[in-house]
């Protein structure tokens, strides 16, 4: 019996083997027509899961990410409208169904652990592999600086396809070649001049047969790829027809209100609620449990928002505060400390005999530092609207993840995900924290307390705050090795902190989380600098308080630790910052390019002005690769009479390959500049007994106008696919201030927010 069960489990293993091998070198399935087809309005024509044309000649791009500021409904929509060759004018867009072919391919790819250097026939097999796996089983998802990077091509494809289909309809209707034709401006050209419009032909250009393999343009044949463009969904927003998340509206609409326990992560023991169901337009009091990593609390459903929120706050309620009643920030900073200098940890990249060449190091320099937890503070306070008919339910929500989003509150309804129809609105900032799905499954639970009445539920700002998941805090140590003419020989850097993937596919998808998470360390061990020796490594901490994505994520403190110290060390070789890097930078010209490009804008190396009360001013430079891209910056500050730290330009410099819409691009760096300047200057969640002590604006600002620094951007040229733009200009800003802090008053800040002392 064994033998004949050990030649079954080797038989089946050897067909399941093959059957993978089998699958795995197969190209990639396409990612052009959807599952199903495609809803459209009267007189609208879908020629696949990214485009309708309509009778009137209106072109519907579909998009499968969220745009939350960041610009993205205007590129995406260049790519197809480029391949289309539509008249940009007549070009709209909607949000997608979701579907795999929506699923982001590139944010996973480009999370694997390795180096940028690395090169290897396994690594491209891997690749290769993990884009396949997220096609069929991935996540429709806003993040990573992936948006255009990874729909590059499918939607150029899309709308090269439905043009050979429309070129064709044309022909035949003339009776010539297709390849005698041409298209413009939403137009078919035959070679007489005779020109039918897009709308006039989709219909028969629908029954044409669909293009597996469209040609593509050239660059050198792009119209509006690369070229500065307006944002097409700004005149919504001005005119205010745009919606964002808080804006649904349907019809019989009540509202929520909920009082969450003060401790994250704890839930109601008992409640009395007789004077919350004692204000007039109570509907209904509901308990809701801690989900998806969020916090427990009783919500009150009223007609009216103030309403729900009065009688929240009159209910009594006793509260089981849970494993983090003790867990405090300060607790866990001296932790992660001790963990950083006790321990070696998991190595993510390491060249040469590092401890060798620091022992025989003419000069050794060594320091060490932190990053609080960070919340992240988006203007849109979260808010979600859940219509609960029974057997099926419509959601409402600003969102990163909307087929995460769908499977949180069908599990909140007892529903299968088809029974849910999610509408994603655009969203008042992300910055990953709608990368969260806690109060969507919290809404769809309260919803469930009001049958066929649609429930829109709206945190405070203070909720928001204090019911976060927050940026991990770290640690770190650094030890560099300085030889006699002030030549770097050794480098060493050991961060701790908690891992935020293991977290995420724990409370997401139910899943173990294993193995070494390259966001706890990106930003320290994946950058360009040429180490004589090196070891980057990085030591997890578990800890039960939930952890985020923020924007940027491990890249938002790593960048700070990695340019400080960088910036120690050329001092302490008494070397000019800018050269310093410059000699670890020669077999790297990408990255060489952009610093020296940010230098001349900066004019590195002449006087700095004084500030407009006279008071002197300093620079500071610091180089970072985060997403794909190449961002430099150096940042002018001055230091008023109280201390206070005042910054009154940036200068930044970008390579992010192919920029295909050059003013969003320019947008995202200055807007990057002011979310980490935030960030640097006055970013700090404390948490004391697991109660965040911040709450609004007051105690945790964001940069204030009369604060912003003039910023001018260089973008430079290029070429082949493009790179992440919405994040690579925050890792570099707090530390281009501190190092200038350092050249102005010769404090060196190593902890964040800066605070001079």
């Amino acid at each position: 019996m064994a033998s004949t069960r050990r030649k079954f489990i080797l038989g089946t293993l050897s067909v399941t083997g093959a059957l993978v091998i089998g699958w795995s070198v197969l190209p990639p399935r396409q990612r052009l027509t959807t599952s199903q087809p495609l809803p459209t309005g009267e007189g609208e024509i879908a020629f696949n899961g990214w485009v309708r044309i309509a009778r009137d000649g209106t072109v519907t791009v579909m998009l499968a990410r969220s745009e939350m500021g960041q610009g993205v409904v205007t590129s995406l929509c260049m790519l197809l409208a480029e391949e289309l060759d539509a008249d940009w004018s007549r070009v709209t867009w909607q949000a997608s169904p979701i579907d795999k072919i929506y699923n982001n391919v590139a944010s996973v790819v480009d999370g694997l652990p390795v180096h940028p250097d690395t090169d290897s026939v396994v690594l491209d097999a891997t690749r290769w592999l993990v884009a396949k796996t997220m096609r069929e089983v991935g996540v429709m998802m806003t993040g990573g600086s992936s948006s255009v990077k990874d729909l590059w091509l499918p939607m150029r494809q899309a709308g090269a396809s439905a043009r050979a289909m429309l070129v064709a309809a044309a022909a035949t209707q003339w009776g010539i070649a297709p390849e005698d034709c041409s298209a413009e401006r939403g137009e078919v050209i035959a070679p007489d001049g005779r020109r039918l419009g897009y709308g006039a032909l989709a219909a028969a250009a629908a029954q044409q047969p669909l293009p597996r393999k469209p040609a593509l343009k050239t660059p050198e044949r792009f119209r509006l790829i690369g070229q500065a463009t307006r944002r097409i969904d700004t005149p919504g927003k001005i005119d205010g027809s745009a919606r964002f998340g808080i804006d649904a509206l349907p019809d019989g609409l009540l509202h929520a209100s909920v009082k969450m326990c003060p401790t994250l992560r704890g839930k109601p023991l008992r409640f009395d609620d007789a004077a919350a169901r004692a204000v007039p337009g109570v509907k209904a009091v509901t308990e809701v449990a801690p989900l998806r990593g969020g916090t427990g609390g009783v919500a009150v459903i009223a007609d009216h928002p103030w309403r729900a929120r009065k009688a929240a706050q009159a209910i009594d309620v006793q509260w089981d505060h849970g494993e983090l009643a003790s867990f405090n920030s300060k607790d866990v900073m001296e932790q992660l400390e001790r963990t950083a200098r006790a321990e070696e940890g998991y190595a993510f990249f390491e060249r040469g005999e590092t401890d060798a060449a620091l022992a025989g190091a003419a000069r050794r320099i060594e320091a060490e530092y932190r990053a609080p937890y960070l919340a992240h503070m988006a203007l849109e306070p979260i808010n979600c609207t859940v219509l609960f008919e029974g057997n099926k339910a419509t959601v409402w929500v600003s969102t990163q993840v909307p087929g995460l989003a769908r499977a949180a509150a069908a599990e909140a309804l007892g529903l299968p995900d088809e029974a849910v129809t999610v509408h994603v609105l655009l969203l008042g900032g992300g910055f990953g924290r709608r990368l969260e799905v806690d109060f969507i499954a919290q809404a769809a639970a309260i919803a469930r307390a009001m049958p066929g009445q649609p429930v829109q539920t709206i945190w405070s700002r203070e909720q928001d705050t204090r019911h976060d998941l927050y940026r991990p805090a770290c640690a770190a140590r650094f030890e560099a090795g300085l030889d006699a003419q002030g030549v770097l020989v050794a480098w060493k850097n050991i961060s701790a902190g908690q891992a935020i993937v293991p977290q995420v596919l724990r409370r997401t998808f139910g899943l173990p989380g294993g193995g070494p998470d390259k966001t706890a360390s990106e930003g320290a061990f994946d950058q360009a600098y040429e180490w004589p020796a090196a070891r980057i490594a990085h030591i997890n901490v578990d800890l039960p308080l939930q952890v985020g994505f923020w924007r940027s994520v491990g890249h938002s403190h790593q960048a700070f630790f990695k340019e400080g110290f960088l910036d120690e060390v050329a001092h302490a070789a008494g070397k000019d910052p800018l050269a310093f890097r410059e000699a670890l930078l020669q077999n790297h010209p990408r990255q060489l390019a952009v610093l020296q490009a940010v230098a001349r804008a900066a004019g590195w190396g002449t006087a700095s002005k004084p500030a407009p009360d006279g008071a002197k001013t300093a620079r500071g430079i610091a180089l970072h690769d985060s997403f794909g891209s190449t961002v430099a910056q150096v940042a002018e500050v001055s230091m008023a009479s109280d201390k206070t730290i005042r910054v009154h330009r940036v200068w930044c410099a970008i390579d992010c390959g192919l920029a295909v819409n050059p003013a969003g691009v320019r947008q995202q760096l200055e807007g990057a500049v002011i979310f980490g300047l935030s960030a640097a200057l006055h970013g700090e969640v404390d948490i004391v007994e697991g109660q965040v002590q911040q709450g609004n604006f007051h105690d945790q600002p964001i940069l204030r106008l009369n604060e912003a620094p003039d910023v001018e951007c260089v973008i430079l040229p290029g070429a082949g696919h493009p790179e992440g733009v919405g994040e690579p200009g925050v890792p570099p800003i707090a530390p281009a201030v501190a190092n200038a802090l350092f050249a102005l008053t010769g404090q060196r800040l190593r902890s964040l927010p800066l605070k001079l002392a």
